[in-house]
């Protein structure tokens, strides 16, 4: 039996990849839920005001409730992908689809399917970890905790509260998931006949390996920010309204075009793309490891 078991390495693998670009987040929030009038209007003048007004505990606003509800979430979600994905190359295998287009397909679908199901539990996270990321912003109340959060928000709109954007979650994160995962998986192929992967027998080294899936993440990533980029704005403003306020989906859009233009949908694009971009180059380098670790793990029992 392996030590430290596979769960247990995994558990701790995400945690320090969250918590590493935890910040990264709470300045992507603060710049797409700013007001017109608000001295927050760059990623620096974010961080600056922060560390002056809370110091390194301010890049960590909400990270307590993220950690405690990111566990269940990503079992969840890595449980349905791998499931999902064997099925998927089944369903395609007899098209005869191209090796690049089988994978794009079929991790796409898992992508899909996965996130799906992770949002039941992603997003009442999301609404209590955001609402506390905005403190301090003109307009935005103030909370003791994420606990403190949930009861206002239950006591005012019901369980509906915690689920504020659910539908919008679920057109921002399940077509990203399905680009990324799509995007990764094609670029695999790709980048292994560039590196000359072109045999059953070829054994790539390891640094090869770290290098084909770290470049595939960067390059999910970027595609997968830049296409939902919009949506993920829209999205965060809603989830961040005041209790009393009841905004719809069209005010808001109208609100960030008369603010900035059309450019207001892409507000806080840059850390999305670094966050997006380097989570997903982490997670996928751990995610793979997890795979071989499992893969030893079971060949050793």
């Amino acid at each position: 039996m392996q030590w430290p078991p596979p769960r247990l390495t995994g558990t701790g693998l995400f945690t320090g990849v969250t918590a590493a670009l935890y910040p990264v987040s709470v300045v992507k929030t603060r710049l797409q839920v700013a007001s017109k009038d608000t001295l927050e209007r760059s990623a620096f003048s974010v961080v600056k005001g922060l560390l002056k007004t809370d110091g390194i505990p301010g890049l960590y606003k909400g990270f307590g409730t993220v950690i405690i509800g990111a566990i269940p979430t990503r079992i969840i979600f890595l449980t349905a992908l791998e499931t999902t994905k064997v099925a998927s190359f089944r369903v395609v295998e007899p098209f005869r689809l191209s090796e690049t287009t089988q994978a794009a397909i079929a991790n796409g679908i898992a992508g899909m399917a996965s996130s799906f199901l992770s949002q039941t539990l992603f997003v009442p996270i999301d609404v209590v970890s955001q609402k506390l990321m905005v403190q301090g912003l003109s307009g935005h109340a103030q909370y003791s905790g994420g606990l403190d959060v949930a009861r206002k928000v239950l006591r005012s709109d019901g369980i509906r509260g915690l689920y504020r954007g659910f539908g919008l979650s679920v057109m921002t994160y399940v077509p990203s998931n399905v680009v990324w995962w799509a995007s990764y998986g094609s670029s695999q192929r790709y980048l292994w006949r560039f590196l000359g992967d072109n045999s059953e027998e070829y054994t790539p080294s390891l640094p090869k390996i770290i290098f084909a899936q770290a470049t595939g993440g960067i390059i999910a990533g970027a595609t997968a920010s830049c296409i939902t980029n919009p949506l993920d704005t829209i999205k965060t403003r809603l989830q961040v309204l005041g209790l009393e306020k009841k905004i719809p989906v069209k005010q808001v859009v109208k609100d960030l075009i008369a603010e900035d233009g059309w450019k207001g949908v892409y507000r806080g694009l840059g850390p999305r793309l670094f966050s997006t971009s380097a989570w997903g180059t982490s997670m996928i380098l751990a995610y793979e490891y997890l795979k071989r670790l499992c893969a030893k793990d079971g060949g050793g029992n």
